[in-house]
């Protein structure tokens, strides 16, 4: 099988790309290997031109637990599944940097797969899938404006380190993720971080531009050696007398709809509908083309009046934000609730606290282990005005969620300090804009309402960008309908007064510059501050107590060889603790016990049972022990949970006794006093000696 090898040195390992024909049925695909992480990527366009008005590319990114040495999934299924969040949210990132890179009037169905085949546990297969998309993209016949340079960024100790392993990027500061064009263009990121200033941020594009340039060379000597002739795509002949009956027939009525008013949307798909029925009375067949008139004169309308008038489709200034509102406290029994509202976006957030056994198990190709904090975003159909299948969550459900977890995990009090499993659900209410932003702010709420010590609030901003052909840009503040389809840039941006916490950019551009991503970030800032203002009127710093319908946890280190007797034989006695004290108890192999009940008097009685199972008698102590066995030569009394001693026969009293049943019967309660613990821990009790100490 023929193949071409192409290898380039990058952040002290080889990226090496094999160009063959093992996917021959394919436009174009390739095996890109960085250290032993091997992907394969594909590109394949269909042949038949679709009808619909939007451009129909999907973008799978497949994990393959062979690519890790497991064997996962369902005992009964042991395969793969519906994809993890982790391979959604590859997807939806990979999806957002290629996307904007097609011919705007493709109409072709188009299909992007990327299946990681070997991973090698310190190389994250996300940046080198989007990096084998951009290269199987750019080598097929498929209408396409590559290649794009794909580097993610770390920071430990103030240096930023390129392409960071796992390892690193655990021990760092920030994760970042660029892709763009050219070394001075960017088209997508994805940041998460511990509160770092705006200026990191354009210090780390800094960074990277040689290495852009670099990978963009590699790419282009790949294409020129292996690249296909990009298929043509014919152009649709004008229609000027269908256009000319359309612009005529709108006149100057969808500017009326535009610009400002509350219901433009409605006004706005009134008209649509109007001028879609006069069209076919007199152009039958002719819908599609007159809804692409129509969608373009607003995206003018739109970009002319913000980039020449300042003017907005609300009427707000280009650094305006909409009215703010923000109540905690909304829902009496649950942990903690946060509403924000931002104009027509609302979002309901609500916290769950839980034990630590609560936690969701990681059981992926990528990440095993245990996860303590959770986000969880819901965008029902009514949120939208829409009447729609109620399913499980999508993509952008998923997305969204986790750009908002990303946003606050950072902030989140650490398992030593806070033992607790931490779930925050946002119900998006309503949404005209930006409601992965909104649930930032009404997470953060929900999390101080119900007494989680977080570090400081958080709150998101999605910022806009409109731009001509000479280059002139406006960036805008809080974008929301029309600003948000028609405009050329979202940029989600997260964070404190201290910094930024999390980024997500994607474009419908080439990509922004350092000038827009510096105003970006700087108007971004400002606006969140404001927002922050008006959390802080509301509630300025975590409630002092937990909320009282929220569990309660106490903790409690024993020696670690002390741990069977807590748990007893089968589990019995730590089970019997369980049922009596109606409690949830997770034992740590380091001995440090968690006791998690929804009453403070069941955690204390829980608490104290296992505080006399694992606690260390000594010599001279004296107790109330109650007689579980007799034999010949003594009796057994428990003097604590799980602990007994021996009162041998000498020392049931003052005499010579000639049977232990004359001094005591099982279940007597008797004193007894501690006399010996030998070099076995065993325990050797008196009860002669507590009498004669009483009959002094």
């Amino acid at each position: 099988m023929p193949k071409e090898t192409f290898k380039l040195e990058l952040g002290g390992r080889d990226i090496i790309v094999d160009v063959n024909n093992l996917a021959e049925k394919a436009n174009g695909s390739v095996f890109v290997r960085y250290g032993d992480t091997v992907v394969l990527a594909t590109a394949v366009m269909a042949d038949k031109k679709m009808e619909q008005d939007f451009f129909p590319l999907t973008v799978e990114y497949e994990e393959r637990y062979y690519a890790a040495g497991k064997i996962l999934g369902s005992r009964f299924m042991r395969r793969e599944g519906r994809p993890s969040d982790e391979a959604v949210l590859t997807a939806r990132a990979i999806d957002r940097a290629i996307r904007p890179r097609f011919p705007k009037n493709l109409r072709k169905e188009i299909q992007v797969v990327i299946t990681c085949l070997s991973w090698d546990g310190q190389n994250d297969p996300d940046a080198i899938g989007l990096l084998a998309a951009s290269i199987a993209l750019s080598i097929s016949d498929i209408p396409w404006q590559g290649p794009l340079s794909v580097l993610r960024i770390g920071q430990i100790d103030n240096k930023f380190i390129l392409n960071p392993t796992y390892e690193e990027r655990g021990n760092g500061q920030f994760d970042l993720l660029f892709a763009g064009t050219d070394p001075d263009i960017i088209n997508m990121i994805e940041m998460e971080g511990a509160e770092k200033g705006e200026e990191t941020m354009l210090e780390a594009w800094q960074f990277a531009k040689q290495y852009s340039k670099k990978l963009l060379d590699f790419q282009k000597e790949i294409i020129k050696k292996t690249g296909k002739e990009k298929i043509a795509i014919k152009e649709a002949p004008e229609d000027k007398e269908l256009e000319n009956e359309a612009m005529k027939f709108i006149g100057d009525r969808l500017e009326k709809a535009l610009y400002p008013d509350k219901n433009q949307i409605e006004k706005v798909d009134s008209l649509k509908e109007e001028l879609l029925l006069h069209i076919e009375e007199k152009y039958p067949g002719k819908q599609s083309s007159v809804k692409k008139i129509f969608d373009e004169e607003i995206n003018r309308l739109i970009h002319e009046n913000i980039l020449k008038k300042d003017k907005r489709p609300d009427g707000r200034k280009l650094d305006e934000i909409r009215p703010i509102e923000v109540e905690v406290g909304l829902l009496p029994r649950t942990h903690g609730s946060g509403l924000f509202m931002r104009g027509q976006t609302k979002a309901l957030s609500i916290l769950t606290l839980g034990a630590p056994s609560d936690v969701r198990l990681l059981d992926g190709m990528e990440i095993r282990g245990k996860k303590r904090f959770m986000h969880h975003y819901n965008f029902p159909p009514y949120s939208s005005g829409e009447v729609k299948p109620m399913r499980g969550p999508g993509r952008r459900e998923i997305g969204h969620g986790m750009l908002a977890e990303k946003a606050l995990f950072s902030l989140v009090p650490n398992f030593d300090d806070f033992p607790y499993t931490m779930r925050t659900v946002t119900e998006i209410l309503s949404s005209n804009g930006s409601s992965s932003m909104a649930s930032v702010s009404a997470a953060s709420l929900a999390l101080m309402d119900a007494g989680v010590p977080i570090k400081s609030a958080a709150a998101g901003i999605a910022m806009g960008l409109m731009t001509d052909e000479s280059g002139k840009y406006k960036v805008l503040a809080d974008i929301q309908g029309p600003e948000d389809h028609h405009g050329d840039m979202d940029f989600k941006i997260a964070g404190t007064k201290n910094g930024i916490t999390a980024i997500q950019m994607d474009v419908k551009i080439e990509g922004i510059n350092e000038s827009i991503m510096k105003d970006a970030l700087n108007l971004a800032k400002k606006v969140r501050l404001q927002i922050l203002e008006k959390i802080d009127k509301v509630l300025p710093k975590p409630r002092p107590e937990l909320s009282p319908w929220a569990p309660r946890i106490y903790t409690i280190q024993i020696k670690p060889e002390k741990i069977r007797e807590v748990i007893g034989p089968g589990g019995k006695i730590i089970n019997e603790i369980i049922d009596k004290c109606e409690v949830a108890i997770d034992i740590e192999d380091s001995g440090k016990i968690f006791i998690t009940a929804e009453k403070e008097e069941a955690a204390k009685k829980a608490l104290e049972w296992i505080s006399d199972i694992t606690r260390e008698v000594k010599v001279g102590e004296t107790f109330q022990g109650k007689v579980k066995r007799i034999m010949n030569f003594g009796a057994f009394v428990e003097i604590l949970p799980g602990q007994e001693g021996l009162v041998h026969i000498s020392q049931l009293a003052p005499y010579r006794v000639e049977k232990v049943e004359d001094i005591v019967k099982i279940g007597d309660i008797v004193p007894v006093k501690v006399i010996e613990i030998d070099d076995q821990g065993r325990i050797n009790l008196s009860m002669k000696e507590v009498n004669a100490r009483g009959n002094n």
